[in-house]
Parts: structure tokens; C-alpha cells; sequence
């Protein structure tokens, strides 16, 4: 089991334009480590969705841009939350909060959360709503440096951030910069939650990247295994340590395919030209776009060969398993895929497991794979399985 079984319950605060890997990240991962993570919004009710922000800073501007993101669906009515029955809470940031902060709806439950002494976790202009709620009087704090002035009128002890991965604990309050601090964002609400991770620290992953992968597929994993403590690094051909990767969001809007809009520019942290194979434990293989071209190059073929000749885990998504189609290395696995990919695992001499519904998820021997990202929790809570890592409240 790569965590017990759940025991603890959460709460996220949405809203209109929060930004899109605010919320996403910590609600899927949370769920893969076992946590029933609940998503509410005012006025909206479980089936309803809100709108995502994608916000991007972008040299020379002097401030983030912002597009439009994924639809992120609600799975709660706030009308009905109790803040006795949960035990921790989510403050996403983005533009959501700043409209938030003036429901008495919010203000209310999140002054009743604090109150409580239930752990908070806050990021970006999520601490708007926690100035609003009068829950940063003498606590040390950080945000997104705009927010600074509020904070310190609402009589926080601002902690200038050093960088945008900074993070600050002052006894149940979590806060956070934006959501490059998510692996230590993430892992300090675990520890407030009384869990505990283990078998991540001591784990080297890898992740085959390219321009227009998916969004969520590469940033949701790729963070949710940092929080555990893995190292991780991601790399794309004729990339080095510091380039850029665009992304691609991918989202299901009525259409009878996906829908494509920009997504966050992700960073490459290693050079793929200089990586030795043998130091990394496992693989991941974000869909996108980005598979169509990386499953024509020679150099990644022989990368995804070796780890499954090597037996080392590998979880692949959506259209990743395009690359382990052209790398022959299905043949005689079962597993699924983005069902317009079903064409490549066939002919590849694989068994095909149809993903019914979208987020259902499969392990066969060393491989995980999965059909999209709403199959996130289950995608990665199935790879820390055969990594070993385990997160026990």
C-alpha cells in the first residue's frame, strides 16, 4: 500500500480564476497519499466547475501574465461543510481571493478553521482571505510580495520571501509564496496532518519531457513526488538544466476531442545529452502533445528501453505510451492509454484495459499506466506502490 487507509479529510477553497496549479496540485496529490480532499466554491454546488487562471512570469514584464487554465470541477457544496469534520484546510491563490475575502461565507468558515487550531494552508493571495478572517494577527507569514502590505496591516509578521519556493510554518499555519514552493508547501501540511512519509528520500526519478506535454501531467506528479521527498529531475532532447518546456492544457469542454489552450512554461532541471539512465530509479512519461515527436527519436527509445529492461518502474499517461509503443516494449503488457492512443498499444502486441471511467489507472509488473489526468491520484499513488514510499497518518 503506498499509504493507509484514509483517515483524514480536507477542505479546499475555490473560486473563479484561481490559479490553475494552485489547486490542482495539492488536491491530487493529497488524494494519492490517501487524504479524501473536499472542493468547494459560493454559489456553486459538486458537479459544478470553476474557471483556472494560468500565471506565468515572463522577463522583461514586470509582473505575471495570465491565461486561460483547465476547468477545475467541484466535488462539494459549501452549504453543507461543517469545519468540525475536516481536518486541515487548502487556500488556493490566484484572482479567486481577492473576491473571496469579501463573502462572510468564507471569511466565517476559515475564522472558525483558525479558531480550531485545524492546520491552514495558504499560497499566493491566498492569505487575502486570511487577513480577511483576522488569522495572521502575530503569526509569521509570507505570500505573493503584493500581499505584503495587507498582511501587515492585518498585523502579520511578514517574512520577505527570499525566493518564490519560500515557505514559512508558524505553529497550524502553512504559507507559501506561488506554487513553486509546492514540494514544501505540500509536505509541511502532510507533517500538520500528522502523517508521515516514507521510502521517498532515498529515490531518483526521472521524467521524459517535451514542448507541448500536458500541463497537469508533468507538473502534478513531478511535484507530488517531490513532496515526498524523491529527487527529481526532468529532462527533454536538446534541452539543458534551465530551459524552457511549453505545455499544453488539455481539457474537456463539449467538444467531441480535447480542447487546447497554453499552459505554464516548465523548467528542465538536467541536460538530457548528460544523463546517465543507471542513477535513476524510475521513469514518467507525461502525455500532450509532446509524445507525437519524442517517440521519433532514437536517444529517447533507448532511455525508455532501458528502464524497462531494467525492470525499474515506469509510469506513463495519455498519450505517453505513443513512446513506449515505438520502443517496443509493450508487447505481451497490459495497460491502458488516452483512448484515441488504443490504435499504438494494440499494434504494439499489448493487451488494452479499457480506462472506464477516464481516471481508472493500471499496474502490470513494473508499469503504471493511465488514460488522463483526472486519473492523477490513482496514476501516482500506484507508482509510489512500486516505489516504495508510503505516507502513514
Amino acid at each position: 500500500m503506498a499509504h493507509s487507509k484514509a483517515q483524514r479529510t480536507v477542505l479546499i477553497l475555490c473560486g473563479d480564476y484561481m490559479e490553475d496549479y494552485e489547486v490542482m496540485v495539492p488536491f491530487q496529490a493529497l488524494q494519492a497519499y490517501g487524504v479524501t480532499v473536499h472542493a468547494v466554491c459560493p454559489g456553486k454546488k459538486a458537479g459544478d466547475i470553476c474557471r483556472t487562471a494560468v500565471h506565468t512570469v515572463t522577463p522583461p514584464h514586470q509582473t505575471y501574465s495570465e491565461s486561460r487554465g483547465h476547468n477545475f470541477t467541484i466535488n462539494a457544496s459549501l452549504d453543507e461543510v461543517e469545519a468540525s469534520k475536516y481536518d486541515g484546510l487548502v487556500i488556493p491563490g490566484g484572482r479567486a481571493p481577492e473576491y473571496l475575502a469579501m463573502d462572510k461565507s468564507i471569511v466565517d468558515l476559515v475564522s472558525h478553521f483558525s479558531r480550531l487550531g485545524k492546520p491552514i494552508a495558504s499560497i499566493c493571495h491566498g492569505q487575502l482571505i486570511l487577513a480577511a478572517a483576522g488569522s495572521v494577527k502575530g503569526r509569521r507569514c509570507t505570500a505573493y510580495p503584493p500581499v505584503k502590505h495587507v498582511l501587515i496591516a492585518a498585523g502579520a509578521d511578514w517574512v520577505e520571501p527570499e525566493c518564490m519556493s519560500t515557505c514559512v510554518v508558524d505553529g497550524n499555519l502553512i504559507t507559501g509564496v506561488n506554487y513553486e514552493g509546492h514540494p514544501e508547501f505540500i509536505r509541511q501540511f502532510v507533517k500538520a496532518l500528522g502523517g508521515t512519509i516514507t521510502g521517498g528520500s532515498d529515490k531518483r526519478v526521472l521524467f521524459l519531457c517535451g514542448d507541448y506535454m500536458e500541463d497537469y501531467e508533468v507538473m502534478v506528479p513531478f511535484q507530488a513526488l517531490q513532496a515526498l521527498g524523491c529527487h527529481v529531475d526532468a529532462v527533454c532532447p536538446k534541452k539543458k538544466a534551465g530551459d524552457k518546456c511549453a505545455t499544453a492544457v488539455h481539457d474537456f469542454e463539449g467538444d467531441q476531442t480535447y480542447s487546447e489552450k497554453p499552459g505554464h512554461n516548465f523548467t528542465i532541471t538536467a541536460s538530457f545529452e548528460s544523463i546517465d539512465a543507471s542513477n535513476y530509479d524510475a521513469l514518467v512519461i507525461p502525455g500532450g502533445r509532446a509524445p507525437e515527436y519524442l517517440a521519433l527519436d532514437e536517444s529517447v527509445i533507448h532511455l525508455v528501453k532501458h528502464f524497462m529492461g531494467s525492470h525499474k518502474p515506469v509510469a506513463s499517461i495519455c498519450h505517453g505510451q505513443q513512446i513506449l509503443s515505438a520502443a517496443g516494449v509493450l508487447k505481451g503488457k497490459k495497460c491502458t492509454a488516452y483512448p484515441a492512443v488504443k490504435l499504438n498499444v494494440v499494434l504494439s502486441g499489448a493487451t488494452w484495459l479499457d480506462p472506464e471511467p477516464i481516471d481508472r489507472c493500471f499496474t502490470d509488473g513494473n508499469l503504471v499506466t493511465g488514460a488522463a489526468w483526472p486519473g492523477h491520484p490513482e496514476f501516482i499513488s500506484q507508482f509510489m506502490t512500486l516505489l516504495d514510499i508510503r505516507v502513514m497518518f
